[in-house]
């Protein structure tokens, strides 16, 4: 935090966004840490897609990865530090993650094509709108399969072992144990875990 006038402490761009708060978007800092996360995100897209281990070090400075993650390109995000992958995890083509607030992904985790992960909100205020942003943040379970064109919106949570639909729209939260699918996403029926 930086101290102002007085006894009041001014947060930064940054701390706003990690909370959650309304921040300026175009704040140095922040612009210029979405430029190095976009600039990563660029040399994995065009790396040698023969070289799959060569290709995911390109991601591993940028993304909290755990043993066993393979991304195929391309891949988008914001910033890259708040989004936090488990162990074996597998996500299929065109993945776009806007990582504005924490992105936590489970263990044993499998993401179709075109998959995305917004964090990311805008207020519905016009003038408000015009220079803030904010977010909440995701957390997805242990064992979730996200079908093709799954969208998952700021502030979900998806439970442990279950499969969300292709082409689905996750605006709440989703309950451990269950399929669901549909926009809105909704539970279709419960997965009876051995």
């Amino acid at each position: 935090m930086v101290e102002s006038k007085g006894t009041e402490i001014k947060q930064t761009e940054k701390q706003k966004m990690l909370a959650g708060q309304p921040y300026k978007a175009w704040d140095d800092e922040l612009l210029a840490e979405r430029m190095r996360a976009k600039s990563v995100c660029h040399q994995f897209n065009l790396a040698e897609p023969t070289q799959l281990d060569a290709r995911m070090d390109h991601l591993r400075g940028l993304l909290d990865i755990q043993h066993c993650a393979h991304i195929e390109p391309n891949f988008f995000c914001d910033y890259g530090y708040n989004i936090h992958i488990g162990k074996q995890f597998y996500a299929n083509h065109n993945l776009t993650i806007l990582d504005v607030c924490s992105v936590s992904i489970g263990d044993n985790v499998m993401f179709g094509p075109h998959v995305m992960i917004s964090t990311a909100t805008h207020p519905i205020d016009p003038i408000a709108r015009q220079t803030t942003e904010y977010g909440a943040p995701i957390q997805i379970g242990n064992n979730v399969w996200l079908g093709g064109n799954v969208s998952v919106l700021p502030g979900v949570t998806i439970g442990d072992n279950c499969v969300i639909g292709a082409g689905s729209v996750v605006n709440k939260s989703i309950p451990a144990n269950c399929v669901a699918a549909g926009n809105p996403c909704k539970v279709i029926k419960p997965i009876n875990v051995a």
